[in-house]
């Protein structure tokens, strides 16, 4: 099986599992209907992936990280065999453009594919490409607004191989910021008046990279990555204590560190992470007509480091906390509450393609 581009913007009812492949873990979520709330946390699954397994969002060792996502699957009892993945975005090229109002469907395939080849630097037989149609165009009435989506097909292949490894069906492949931005809108749903009006930064401090979101009123107005990830804390730990890569996450995750961790490593780190978004934020200042963030949101794994939200708080003077994805949800009575805390600030994609199984 061949897993298409196609299933990007597919409804899909059944039960889904959202499985995240990313540089340090394979992170699962699966949801279910709710008996007060529309939506329930059935259960959810972090696992390591062995180191450089899978490396800037590329697959380097497939059957790594599939066995990281079938003892993942294993440990939590997952029930449900479909899965919804996400691919990153450096791997997906996407384009808006503007097509006649009035085409048929399979006219509107024909007219994409030939858009496409127009933005997309290789054969258009090498990728996977989808389509969404948007609305009206703003000032067209006769045209509509277009989003295409493309990417290597080998690209999609390689995550749909692993999920059939694990013994899964993968039936929806998403990008990335649409599952984050899927789980954002959730959540800022439940902010007063919808959220409308106010100014959302969401911040994900990844492996890696930060990646910085701001939105308002449902849109994107700002995306921004600085180089910034809990990878240079990891570093910093085997540098300074001589412990291996692997005995550095382990500890850091633990808190099984000397003492002067905590203001050798922990603290410059944190301090740096908080300055980083702080400068952020200024750019978004400068460079759009607006002048305020209402709120930032702090997720991702390293997201719960101690002080980390104090201190973006205070170098921002905007409200910050951080970001859980399960707000305005039932949560199983299998789940420890104290353990979702710490872990639902990485969940944040996971989440996002879990929510698929309720696209209407």
């Amino acid at each position: 099986m061949a897993l298409s581009l196609s299933a990007l913007f597919s409804k899909k009812a059944p039960p889904l599992v959202g499985v995240d492949l990313s540089s340090s873990s394979v992170k699962l979520v699966e949801l279910g209907q709710g008996e007060r709330l529309p939506m329930k946390l059935l259960r959810y699954a972090i696992e390591p992936v062995e180191r450089g397994a899978i490396v800037d969002g590329a697959i380097e060792k497939p059957e790594a990280v599939a066995d990281s996502l079938r003892t993942a699957l294993g440990k939590a009892g997952f029930k449900a065999k479909q899965v919804a993945l996400a691919l990153p975005s450096a791997a997906v090229i996407t384009k808006k453009i503007l097509l006649a109002g009035d085409l048929r469907d399979e006219d509107y395939e024909v007219q994409v594919e030939s858009e496409a080849s127009q933005y997309i630097p290789f054969p258009i037989e090498e990728v996977n490409l989808d389509f969404q149609i948007l609305g009206q165009a703003e000032n067209s009435p006769e045209e509509v607004e277009v989003l295409l989506a493309a990417s290597r097909r080998e690209k999609v292949e390689d995550r749909v191989s692993i999920a059939e490894m694990a013994g899964t069906e993968p039936v929806v492949m998403d990008v990335e910021p649409y599952a984050i931005r899927a789980t954002l809108d959730h959540v800022t749903a439940f902010l007063p008046n919808g959220g409308q009006g106010q100014i959302v930064a969401v911040v994900v401090i990844g492996q890696n990279a930060t990646y910085v979101s701001i939105v308002l009123n449902g849109q994107t107005i700002f995306e921004r990555e600085q180089s910034l990830g809990g990878n240079q804390l990891t570093q910093d730990i085997v540098r300074m204590y001589g412990v291996t890569y692997e005995e550095a996450e382990h500890k850091k995750r633990t808190g099984d560190l000397p003492d002067s961790y905590d203001e050798e490593i922990l603290r410059p780190f944190v301090q740096q992470g908080a300055m980083d978004i702080s400068r952020t934020l200024q750019f978004f200042f400068t460079s759009t007509p607006y002048s305020r963030v209402d709120q930032i949101y702090l997720a991702g794994g390293s997201a719960v480091l101690p002080g980390f939200a104090q201190e973006v708080a205070q170098q921002t003077q905007v409200p910050t906390e951080l970001f859980s994805p399960f707000q305005g949800m039932e949560v199983d009575d299998s789940i420890r509450e104290t353990q979702l805390r710490t872990d639902a600030p990485a969940l944040l994609v996971a989440t996002g393609l879990a929510m698929r199984r309720f696209d209407a």
